[in-house]
C-alpha cells in the first residue's frame, strides 16, 4: 500500500515539477527582404485574402472551407477556415492597422486543440526600394498543457512554415 502512496506522491511531483519548468510563454518570428517599397508591400500584407495567395497552410489544403466577414485591410475583418488535419478549424481577425508599420492580428484555433495566439506583420524600409518584412505570433501555454511544450519545439515546426510563406510571398511580391 505504502508503495502505491509514495509512487502516486512521486508522479504528484513531478507533475508540478514538469508544470513549473515548462515554457509558460512561446514566440515565433522570421524575416525576409523583399525588393520592392514598402508603401506596396504593406498594400498588399494588409489584406487577409491575400495570404491564401503564399500562405503554407493553404498550400497544406487547397479545399478548406472558407469564410470573410467585414471588410478586408480593416480592422475587425475576420477570416475564418475549416480545413483538413494539418490546418484544422480556427479564425484570424485584424485587431490593429499602422499604416506602412504593422498589421496586428487575433488567431483563435478550435482544432485539433483550442488555443489563441497574436500574429504580427510588419514592414521595415531598408534603403533602395526593398522592405524588410517580419512574421511571426506569440502566446501563452497555459498549464497543463505547457508539459507538451517541453518535447514540441514551436519555434522550430512553425517558423519553418513561416519561412515557406516568406519566401511564396517575395516571388509574389517581386514578379
Amino acid at each position: 500500500m505504502y508503495i502505491v502512496l509514495y509512487l502516486l506522491l512521486a508522479f504528484i511531483g513531478l507533475f508540478f515539477l514538469l508544470v513549473l519548468i515548462a515554457p509558460k510563454k512561446y514566440q515565433v518570428n522570421r524575416s525576409i527582404i523583399i525588393n520592392k517599397p514598402l508603401p506596396e508591400v504593406f498594400q498588399y500584407l494588409k489584406h487577409i485574402k491575400n495570404q491564401d495567395d503564399w500562405s503554407p497552410w493553404k498550400k497544406k489544403d487547397p479545399n478548406m472551407k472558407q469564410e470573410f466577414v467585414g471588410n478586408d485591410g480593416e480592422i475587425g475583418f475576420v477570416a475564418k477556415w475549416d480545413g483538413n488535419k494539418d490546418v484544422g478549424l480556427g479564425e484570424q481577425e485584424i485587431t490593429n492597422i499602422v499604416e506602412n508599420d504593422r498589421v496586428e492580428t487575433r488567431l483563435r484555433f478550435f482544432r485539433p486543440w483550442k488555443s489563441e495566439s497574436d500574429a504580427i506583420i510588419s514592414v521595415e524600409d531598408v534603403g533602395r526600394a526593398k522592405t524588410k518584412v517580419t512574421w511571426g505570433f506569440s502566446g501563452k501555454n497555459k498549464v497543463p498543457t505547457n508539459i507538451f511544450m517541453l518535447l514540441y519545439n514551436v519555434d522550430k515546426h512553425v517558423g519553418k512554415d513561416f519561412e515557406e510563406g516568406l519566401t511564396s510571398l517575395k516571388t509574389i511580391l517581386e514578379k
